[in-house]
């Protein structure tokens, strides 16, 4: 992560994710308002390259207001993130205190950080562009309201896993590193394997199929061997 932090993602639709853009009704309906605008923009165009021109014709506000709520284009999408970041990090502390198994809620974080990558196809770039191109002030901010989390999630299932025996000890960074490179790479390095090989474009089956190879990847390499049974 550009010397800030480690490779960000999503984190994550556990539960279940019912709108194109999660951004919550707030005290200030015109700064609502641009974000909603901002997030459907960049998932319309694919891209994270919006103008604050389109973003004010989207949303009906004047482009002005930005300036006024935000600072800066950076500063909104700044925002737009903590939006997502706070509604993830109520998931990942629900997810954890839910009466299942460790390997149980490590499949379901599996599946929630794929689903929300596709769902939401912004969200890494925008991540990527806010730790790697932006100001060191807004990629201290990515570092603390998101990967810190995430990182302090995976430490505690983890903990609880290995407490369990269920899991081998790991080291929570380098767990991070495995898990979230990988789903990373499967929507930002995807571009350059289409170019290369002709892979084609991420369906709900290649979601699907990447949910099943990364259950087997990571459970593989961390789940103790079950005790023989007598007899």
């Amino acid at each position: 992560m550009a010397g800030h932090a480690l490779s960000a993602t999503p984190m994550a639709a556990h539960l279940n994710l019912s709108s194109a853009v999660r951004v919550p009704a707030g005290k200030n309906q015109t700064a609502d308002k641009l974000l909603v605008a901002a997030g459907e923009l960049m998932i319309e165009h694919n891209s994270i390259e919006i103008s604050l021109a389109d973003i004010a014709q989207k949303s009906g506000v004047n482009a002005a207001l930005v300036k006024y709520h935000f600072g800066n284009k950076e500063g909104l999408l700044l925002a737009l993130l903590a939006h997502d970041a706070a509604n993830e990090t109520a998931q990942l502390n629900y997810l954890l205190a839910q009466p299942i198994s460790s390997t149980a809620k490590l499949k379901l974080h599996i599946a929630g950080i794929i689903k929300a990558y596709y769902q939401f196809p912004y969200m890494n770039r925008l991540i990527h562009y806010l730790l790697h191109e932006s100001s060191e002030e807004a990629a201290d901010e990515v570092s603390k309201f998101f990967v810190g989390p995430l990182l302090e999630f995976h430490r505690r299932l983890l903990e609880e896993g290995v407490a369990a025996g269920e899991f081998r000890p790991v080291d929570p960074v380098l767990f991070y590193t495995s898990l979230i490179g990988a789903c990373d790479h499967l929507f930002f390095g995807r571009h350059a394997m289409s170019r290369a090989v002709g892979v084609g474009p991420i369906t709900d089956e290649v979601c699907r199929d990447y949910i099943a190879h990364m259950d087997q990847l990571i459970l593989g390499g961390l789940l103790l061997p079950k005790p023989a049974t007598a007899g």
